[in-house]
Protein backbone atom coordinates (compact mmCIF):
# COMPACT_ATOMS: atom_id res chain seq x y z
CA UNK A 1 0.00 0.00 0.00
CA UNK A 2 1.17 3.16 -0.93
CA UNK A 3 0.75 6.62 1.22
CA UNK A 4 1.34 10.14 0.36
CA UNK A 5 2.79 12.58 2.65
CA UNK A 6 3.24 16.42 2.20
CA UNK A 7 4.42 18.39 4.90
CA UNK A 8 2.87 21.72 5.04
CA UNK A 9 4.08 25.09 6.59
CA UNK A 10 2.57 28.87 6.26
CA UNK A 11 4.70 30.16 3.34
CA UNK A 12 6.94 27.06 3.06
CA UNK A 13 5.70 23.27 1.81
CA UNK A 14 8.67 21.01 1.11
CA UNK A 15 8.07 17.35 0.29
CA UNK A 16 8.76 14.68 3.56
CA UNK A 17 8.22 10.70 3.63
CA UNK A 18 5.65 9.29 4.69
CA UNK A 19 6.18 6.82 8.02
CA UNK A 20 4.13 3.59 7.77
CA UNK A 21 2.37 4.01 4.54
CA UNK A 22 -0.94 3.72 5.77
CA UNK A 23 0.90 2.08 8.66
CA UNK A 24 0.69 -1.01 7.36
CA UNK A 25 3.67 -3.77 6.87
CA UNK A 26 4.67 -4.88 3.68
CA UNK A 27 6.37 -8.39 5.12
CA UNK A 28 9.80 -9.13 4.36
CA UNK A 29 10.72 -12.16 1.51
CA UNK A 30 11.51 -14.56 4.42
CA UNK A 31 9.09 -14.88 6.95
CA UNK A 32 11.83 -15.93 9.43
CA UNK A 33 14.09 -12.98 8.21
CA UNK A 34 13.74 -10.37 10.64
CA UNK A 35 16.25 -6.70 10.63
CA UNK A 36 19.54 -6.71 11.77
CA UNK A 37 20.99 -2.95 10.71
CA UNK A 38 22.71 -0.90 13.37
CA UNK A 39 19.99 0.92 15.17
CA UNK A 40 17.71 -1.59 14.76
CA UNK A 41 15.98 -1.82 19.15
CA UNK A 42 16.61 -5.41 20.49
CA UNK A 43 13.30 -6.37 19.67
CA UNK A 44 13.91 -6.54 15.97
CA UNK A 45 17.39 -8.71 15.62
CA UNK A 46 17.47 -11.33 13.24
CA UNK A 47 17.00 -15.08 14.06
CA UNK A 48 14.62 -14.00 16.91
CA UNK A 49 12.10 -16.71 18.16
CA UNK A 50 8.82 -16.45 20.78
CA UNK A 51 8.72 -19.49 22.75
CA UNK A 52 5.40 -19.07 24.87
CA UNK A 53 5.13 -21.08 28.23
CA UNK A 54 1.63 -21.78 29.93
CA UNK A 55 0.83 -20.61 33.44
CA UNK A 56 0.56 -24.35 34.82
CA UNK A 57 4.35 -24.00 33.88
CA UNK A 58 5.06 -21.21 36.12
CA UNK A 59 6.82 -22.84 38.77
CA UNK A 60 9.36 -24.29 36.11
CA UNK A 61 9.94 -21.24 33.67
CA UNK A 62 13.39 -20.71 34.90
CA UNK A 63 14.59 -24.02 34.57
CA UNK A 64 12.85 -24.65 31.51
CA UNK A 65 13.85 -21.55 29.87
CA UNK A 66 17.75 -22.85 31.22
CA UNK A 67 17.37 -26.18 29.54
CA UNK A 68 15.85 -24.72 25.90
CA UNK A 69 18.67 -22.64 25.87
CA UNK A 70 21.83 -25.34 26.87
CA UNK A 71 19.52 -28.29 24.16
CA UNK A 72 19.58 -25.91 21.31
CA UNK A 73 22.19 -23.17 22.08
CA UNK A 74 20.18 -20.72 21.99
CA UNK A 75 20.91 -17.17 23.23
CA UNK A 76 18.25 -15.28 25.60
CA UNK A 77 17.52 -11.46 24.50
CA UNK A 78 14.33 -10.79 26.53
CA UNK A 79 11.39 -11.83 28.55
CA UNK A 80 8.03 -10.68 29.14
CA UNK A 81 4.38 -11.47 30.63
CA UNK A 82 1.32 -11.56 28.89
CA UNK A 83 -1.07 -11.99 31.48
CA UNK A 84 -4.20 -11.38 29.53
CA UNK A 85 -3.28 -14.83 27.63
CA UNK A 86 -1.75 -16.43 30.77
CA UNK A 87 1.60 -17.53 29.41
CA UNK A 88 5.12 -15.85 29.98
CA UNK A 89 7.39 -15.24 26.70
CA UNK A 90 10.65 -16.14 25.98
CA UNK A 91 12.72 -14.75 23.02
CA UNK A 92 15.86 -16.25 22.02
CA UNK A 93 18.12 -15.74 18.79
CA UNK A 94 19.29 -19.12 17.11
CA UNK A 95 22.86 -19.42 16.18
CA UNK A 96 23.51 -19.38 12.17
CA UNK A 97 25.07 -22.77 12.30
CA UNK A 98 21.67 -23.82 12.98
CA UNK A 99 18.29 -24.40 10.52
CA UNK A 100 16.15 -21.79 12.25
CA UNK A 101 13.02 -23.91 11.02
CA UNK A 102 14.13 -26.92 12.36
CA UNK A 103 14.86 -25.80 15.68
CA UNK A 104 11.04 -24.17 15.08
CA UNK A 105 9.98 -27.52 14.37
CA UNK A 106 11.54 -29.41 17.54
CA UNK A 107 10.44 -26.35 20.12
CA UNK A 108 6.64 -27.12 18.65
CA UNK A 109 6.82 -30.45 19.47
CA UNK A 110 7.96 -29.75 23.16
CA UNK A 111 4.24 -30.35 25.17
CA UNK A 112 5.87 -27.69 27.82
CA UNK A 113 5.85 -25.09 25.20
CA UNK A 114 2.43 -23.56 24.09
CA UNK A 115 3.46 -21.59 21.31
CA UNK A 116 5.95 -21.33 18.84
CA UNK A 117 7.06 -18.55 16.10
CA UNK A 118 9.73 -16.41 14.50
CA UNK A 119 9.74 -12.92 15.61
CA UNK A 120 8.02 -11.30 12.66
CA UNK A 121 8.91 -7.84 11.44
CA UNK A 122 5.97 -5.52 10.35
CA UNK A 123 7.54 -2.53 7.56
CA UNK A 124 5.69 -0.08 5.78
CA UNK A 125 6.28 0.81 2.34
CA UNK A 126 6.11 4.72 1.06
CA UNK A 127 6.11 7.14 -1.78
CA UNK A 128 5.86 11.35 -1.55
CA UNK A 129 3.35 13.83 -3.42
CA UNK A 130 2.63 17.27 -2.62
CA UNK A 131 -0.06 20.22 -3.53
CA UNK A 132 0.99 23.05 -3.46
CA UNK A 133 -2.49 24.66 -3.69
CA UNK A 134 -3.63 22.64 -0.50
CA UNK A 135 -5.61 25.01 2.07
CA UNK A 136 -6.05 22.72 5.34
CA UNK A 137 -9.73 23.96 5.90
CA UNK A 138 -10.81 22.17 2.23
CA UNK A 139 -9.32 19.10 3.09
CA UNK A 140 -10.74 18.63 6.57
CA UNK A 141 -13.74 17.12 4.78
CA UNK A 142 -13.47 13.56 6.92
CA UNK A 143 -15.92 14.71 9.72
CA UNK A 144 -18.28 16.01 7.51
CA UNK A 145 -18.24 13.09 4.89
CA UNK A 146 -18.93 10.47 7.31
CA UNK A 147 -21.77 12.41 9.51
CA UNK A 148 -19.68 12.46 12.29
CA UNK A 149 -20.44 16.22 12.76
CA UNK A 150 -23.78 15.56 12.82
CA UNK A 151 -23.90 12.83 15.21
CA UNK A 152 -21.68 14.88 17.88
CA UNK A 153 -25.41 16.53 18.68
CA UNK A 154 -25.73 12.87 21.11
CA UNK A 155 -22.06 12.02 21.45
CA UNK A 156 -18.37 13.32 21.17
CA UNK A 157 -17.20 9.85 22.86
CA UNK A 158 -16.18 11.12 25.99
CA UNK A 159 -14.52 9.02 28.48
CA UNK A 160 -14.13 5.63 25.89
CA UNK A 161 -10.63 4.25 26.06
CA UNK A 162 -8.87 4.31 22.56
CA UNK A 163 -5.56 2.88 22.69
CA UNK A 164 -3.68 3.55 19.59
CA UNK A 165 -0.96 0.98 18.81
CA UNK A 166 1.76 3.21 16.61
CA UNK A 167 4.63 4.86 16.61
CA UNK A 168 4.75 7.78 19.34
CA UNK A 169 3.40 10.93 18.82
CA UNK A 170 3.82 14.58 19.67
CA UNK A 171 0.96 14.99 22.81
CA UNK A 172 1.94 18.64 22.98
CA UNK A 173 1.12 19.17 19.70
CA UNK A 174 -1.69 22.34 19.59
CA UNK A 175 -4.20 20.13 17.94
CA UNK A 176 -3.56 17.64 21.20
CA UNK A 177 -2.13 19.36 24.08
CA UNK A 178 -4.92 20.09 26.00
CA UNK A 179 -6.75 16.70 26.02
CA UNK A 180 -5.65 13.93 28.56
CA UNK A 181 -3.49 11.76 26.40
CA UNK A 182 -1.48 8.65 28.44
CA UNK A 183 1.14 7.75 26.98
CA UNK A 184 3.02 3.90 26.97
CA UNK A 185 6.39 2.37 25.39
CA UNK A 186 6.88 -0.61 24.53
CA UNK A 187 10.40 0.03 22.34
CA UNK A 188 13.87 0.21 23.46
CA UNK A 189 14.83 3.77 23.58
CA UNK A 190 11.83 4.58 21.46
CA UNK A 191 11.36 7.54 24.88
CA UNK A 192 13.51 9.56 23.36
CA UNK A 193 11.76 10.29 19.44
CA UNK A 194 8.61 9.25 21.14
CA UNK A 195 7.31 13.29 20.69
CA UNK A 196 9.03 13.47 16.84
CA UNK A 197 6.81 10.68 15.42
CA UNK A 198 4.73 11.79 12.68
CA UNK A 199 2.99 8.76 12.06
CA UNK A 200 1.09 8.22 15.89
CA UNK A 201 0.75 11.63 15.23
CA UNK A 202 -1.57 12.27 12.58
CA UNK A 203 -3.48 9.26 14.19
CA UNK A 204 -3.70 10.35 17.33
CA UNK A 205 -5.30 13.46 15.70
CA UNK A 206 -7.62 11.91 13.31
CA UNK A 207 -9.74 10.14 16.18
CA UNK A 208 -9.82 13.10 18.72
CA UNK A 209 -7.75 16.79 17.99
CA UNK A 210 -9.79 19.44 19.05
CA UNK A 211 -10.46 22.54 16.65
CA UNK A 212 -7.23 24.37 15.67
CA UNK A 213 -8.84 27.14 14.51
CA UNK A 214 -6.41 28.56 11.89
CA UNK A 215 -6.59 24.98 10.50
CA UNK A 216 -10.18 23.58 10.38
CA UNK A 217 -9.09 20.25 11.94
CA UNK A 218 -11.29 18.36 14.23
CA UNK A 219 -10.73 15.05 15.38
CA UNK A 220 -13.83 12.25 14.70
CA UNK A 221 -14.20 11.51 18.69
CA UNK A 222 -12.96 14.65 20.06
CA UNK A 223 -13.66 13.48 24.08
CA UNK A 224 -12.28 10.28 23.65
CA UNK A 225 -9.79 8.96 25.95
CA UNK A 226 -6.66 8.41 24.22
CA UNK A 227 -3.61 6.02 24.86
CA UNK A 228 -1.00 6.62 22.44
CA UNK A 229 1.50 2.92 22.94
CA UNK A 230 4.34 3.13 20.76
CA UNK A 231 4.95 -0.32 19.42
CA UNK A 232 6.54 0.83 16.09
CA UNK A 233 9.68 2.85 15.62
CA UNK A 234 11.19 4.58 12.12
CA UNK A 235 14.95 2.60 11.42
CA UNK A 236 16.45 5.98 10.51
CA UNK A 237 15.38 9.78 9.73
CA UNK A 238 16.20 8.88 5.98
CA UNK A 239 14.34 6.19 5.05
CA UNK A 240 11.18 6.99 7.29
CA UNK A 241 10.20 3.48 7.26
CA UNK A 242 8.48 2.41 10.68
CA UNK A 243 8.81 -0.94 11.83
CA UNK A 244 7.02 -2.88 13.92
CA UNK A 245 7.45 -6.27 15.53
CA UNK A 246 5.25 -9.64 17.14
CA UNK A 247 7.46 -8.75 20.31
CA UNK A 248 6.59 -5.03 20.76
CA UNK A 249 3.05 -5.30 19.47
CA UNK A 250 2.31 -8.05 21.35
CA UNK A 251 3.34 -6.56 24.74
CA UNK A 252 1.32 -3.08 23.48
CA UNK A 253 -1.78 -5.35 22.45
CA UNK A 254 -1.63 -7.00 26.00
CA UNK A 255 -1.06 -3.60 28.06
CA UNK A 256 -4.26 -2.48 26.26
CA UNK A 257 -6.30 -5.20 27.28
CA UNK A 258 -5.07 -5.30 30.80
CA UNK A 259 -5.17 -1.07 30.81
CA UNK A 260 -9.30 -1.56 29.90
CA UNK A 261 -9.11 0.08 26.51
CA UNK A 262 -12.70 -0.17 24.92
CA UNK A 263 -10.97 0.04 21.09
CA UNK A 264 -8.37 -0.18 19.55
CA UNK A 265 -6.61 1.19 16.23
CA UNK A 266 -3.94 -1.11 14.61
CA UNK A 267 -3.24 0.74 11.42
CA UNK A 268 -0.93 -1.90 10.62
CA UNK A 269 -0.78 -5.39 8.41
CA UNK A 270 1.21 -8.00 7.56
CA UNK A 271 1.62 -11.56 8.08
CA UNK A 272 -0.79 -14.25 9.86
CA UNK A 273 0.68 -13.61 13.75
CA UNK A 274 -0.68 -16.44 16.06
CA UNK A 275 0.72 -14.58 18.58
CA UNK A 276 -0.92 -11.41 17.84
CA UNK A 277 -4.20 -13.61 17.11
CA UNK A 278 -4.26 -15.01 20.47
CA UNK A 279 -4.40 -11.97 22.32
CA UNK A 280 -7.01 -10.46 19.79
CA UNK A 281 -9.01 -13.30 20.16
CA UNK A 282 -9.15 -12.42 24.15
CA UNK A 283 -9.62 -8.53 23.35
CA UNK A 284 -12.45 -9.35 21.31
CA UNK A 285 -13.74 -11.53 24.25
CA UNK A 286 -13.52 -8.96 26.74
CA UNK A 287 -15.42 -6.35 24.80
CA UNK A 288 -12.74 -4.49 23.10
CA UNK A 289 -13.41 -3.74 18.91
CA UNK A 290 -10.16 -3.87 16.83
CA UNK A 291 -10.04 -1.98 13.78
CA UNK A 292 -7.12 -2.77 11.44
CA UNK A 293 -6.33 -1.08 8.27
CA UNK A 294 -6.03 -3.21 5.29
CA UNK A 295 -3.56 -3.47 2.02
CA UNK A 296 -5.18 -1.83 -0.33
CA UNK A 297 -2.45 -2.66 -3.36
CA UNK A 298 -1.30 -5.99 -2.04
CA UNK A 299 -3.10 -9.59 -3.15
CA UNK A 300 -4.19 -9.91 0.33
CA UNK A 301 -5.67 -7.90 2.97
CA UNK A 302 -2.76 -8.31 5.48
CA UNK A 303 -3.44 -9.29 9.19
CA UNK A 304 -4.80 -8.63 11.44
CA UNK A 305 -7.54 -6.79 8.89
CA UNK A 306 -8.37 -10.38 7.93
CA UNK A 307 -9.37 -11.91 11.39
CA UNK A 308 -12.96 -12.31 11.86
CA UNK A 309 -13.22 -10.14 14.52
CA UNK A 310 -11.48 -7.44 12.93
CA UNK A 311 -13.43 -4.41 11.21
CA UNK A 312 -11.01 -4.18 7.86
CA UNK A 313 -11.02 -0.64 6.89
CA UNK A 314 -9.98 0.83 3.23
CA UNK A 315 -9.17 4.34 2.00
CA UNK A 316 -11.36 6.90 0.27
CA UNK A 317 -11.44 10.34 -0.97
CA UNK A 318 -13.47 13.34 -0.73
CA UNK A 319 -16.15 11.86 -3.63
CA UNK A 320 -16.65 8.75 -1.43
CA UNK A 321 -15.15 6.73 -3.85
CA UNK A 322 -12.30 4.03 -3.29
CA UNK A 323 -9.76 2.62 -5.88
CA UNK A 324 -10.92 -1.40 -5.86
CA UNK A 325 -8.43 -3.64 -4.42
CA UNK A 326 -7.27 -6.67 -5.92
CA UNK A 327 -8.18 -9.14 -3.54
CA UNK A 328 -11.89 -10.21 -2.71
CA UNK A 329 -12.08 -12.52 0.68
CA UNK A 330 -13.55 -10.69 3.31
CA UNK A 331 -17.20 -10.88 4.00
CA UNK A 332 -17.41 -6.76 4.02
CA UNK A 333 -15.10 -3.93 4.17
CA UNK A 334 -15.88 -0.45 5.46
CA UNK A 335 -14.50 2.57 3.56
CA UNK A 336 -13.77 5.88 5.21
CA UNK A 337 -11.85 8.90 4.24
CA UNK A 338 -8.20 8.31 3.57
CA UNK A 339 -7.35 10.32 0.42
CA UNK A 340 -5.22 13.80 1.50
CA UNK A 341 -6.38 13.97 4.80
CA UNK A 342 -4.90 16.90 6.94
CA UNK A 343 -3.30 15.98 10.17
CA UNK A 344 -1.43 17.40 13.00
CA UNK A 345 2.64 16.77 12.44
CA UNK A 346 5.25 17.03 15.41
CA UNK A 347 6.60 20.09 16.23
CA UNK A 348 3.58 22.25 15.75
CA UNK A 349 3.05 21.53 12.12
CA UNK A 350 0.00 19.92 10.10
CA UNK A 351 0.59 17.78 7.55
CA UNK A 352 -1.58 16.19 4.18
CA UNK A 353 -1.66 12.60 4.07
CA UNK A 354 -3.09 9.58 2.37
CA UNK A 355 -3.54 5.85 2.86
CA UNK A 356 -6.21 3.87 4.51
CA UNK A 357 -4.24 4.15 7.86
CA UNK A 358 -5.99 7.51 8.20
CA UNK A 359 -9.11 5.59 7.30
CA UNK A 360 -8.77 3.61 9.83
CA UNK A 361 -8.86 5.99 12.38
CA UNK A 362 -12.10 8.07 11.01
CA UNK A 363 -13.51 4.23 12.10
CA UNK A 364 -12.36 4.16 14.88
CA UNK A 365 -13.08 7.75 16.42
CA UNK A 366 -16.64 6.23 15.12
CA UNK A 367 -16.58 3.35 17.12
CA UNK A 368 -16.11 5.91 19.82
CA UNK A 369 -18.74 7.55 19.14
CA UNK A 370 -21.31 4.04 19.23
CA UNK A 371 -19.52 3.28 23.12
CA UNK A 372 -20.52 6.31 24.49
CA UNK A 373 -23.72 6.70 23.35
CA UNK A 374 -24.16 2.69 24.10
CA UNK A 375 -21.09 1.67 26.61
CA UNK A 376 -22.13 -2.98 26.86
CA UNK A 377 -21.84 -2.88 22.52
CA UNK A 378 -19.74 -6.28 22.04
CA UNK A 379 -17.55 -6.32 18.98
CA UNK A 380 -20.41 -8.46 17.19
CA UNK A 381 -22.83 -5.66 17.44
CA UNK A 382 -20.53 -2.58 16.52
CA UNK A 383 -19.81 -4.45 13.60
CA UNK A 384 -23.03 -5.37 12.72
CA UNK A 385 -23.97 -1.38 12.69
CA UNK A 386 -21.94 -0.27 11.26
CA UNK A 387 -22.34 -3.08 8.24
CA UNK A 388 -25.67 -2.17 8.15
CA UNK A 389 -25.51 1.44 8.09
CA UNK A 390 -23.02 2.05 5.63
CA UNK A 391 -23.24 3.73 2.43
CA UNK A 392 -22.93 0.86 -0.37
CA UNK A 393 -20.37 1.61 -2.96
CA UNK A 394 -20.96 0.12 -6.41
CA UNK A 395 -17.87 -2.50 -7.61
CA UNK A 396 -17.58 -4.21 -10.45
CA UNK A 397 -20.34 -6.91 -11.35
CA UNK A 398 -18.74 -9.64 -10.66
CA UNK A 399 -17.06 -8.58 -7.31
CA UNK A 400 -18.63 -10.55 -3.85
CA UNK A 401 -16.73 -7.86 -1.57
CA UNK A 402 -19.65 -5.74 0.14
CA UNK A 403 -17.92 -1.96 0.25
CA UNK A 404 -19.80 1.04 2.41
CA UNK A 405 -18.89 3.99 3.31
CA UNK A 406 -18.97 4.38 7.05
CA UNK A 407 -21.85 6.85 8.42
CA UNK A 408 -21.59 8.14 11.87
CA UNK A 409 -24.71 9.63 11.96
CA UNK A 410 -26.90 6.81 10.70
CA UNK A 411 -24.54 4.30 13.08
CA UNK A 412 -25.71 7.00 16.24
CA UNK A 413 -29.28 6.95 15.20
CA UNK A 414 -29.97 3.47 15.54
CA UNK A 415 -29.13 3.78 19.02
CA UNK A 416 -30.70 7.27 19.38
CA UNK A 417 -33.44 7.85 16.89
CA UNK A 418 -34.09 11.07 17.52
CA UNK A 419 -30.78 12.00 16.24
CA UNK A 420 -31.35 14.18 12.65
CA UNK A 421 -28.75 12.64 10.18
CA UNK A 422 -30.42 14.84 7.13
Amino acid sequence: MYQWHVSLRIGLIWVALWALAACVSVPPSDPLETLSEPGVPKQLRSRQIIVALAEKERPRWSAIAQELRSRYRLRSVGEFPLTSIGVQCLVFQVPLDQSLEAVLMQLRADPRIELTQPNQAFEGLQATAYDPAARYAALAYGVKLIGADRAWQVSTGRGVSVAVIDTGADIQHPALRDRKIETENFVEGGESSFATDRHGTAIAGVISAHVAASVGIKGVAPDAALTVAKACWYADSVSAKARCSSWTLAKAIDFAINDGARVLNLSLGGRPDELLTRLLAVAERRGVIVVAATLEDQENPGFPATLDTVIPVIACGPDGQITWPRWRNLPFVLAAPGIEIAVPAPHGRYDLTSGSSLAAAHVTGVVALLLQQTPQLTSQQVRTILRTTMQPIQGPDSTPLRVGRIDACAALAQQVSELACH
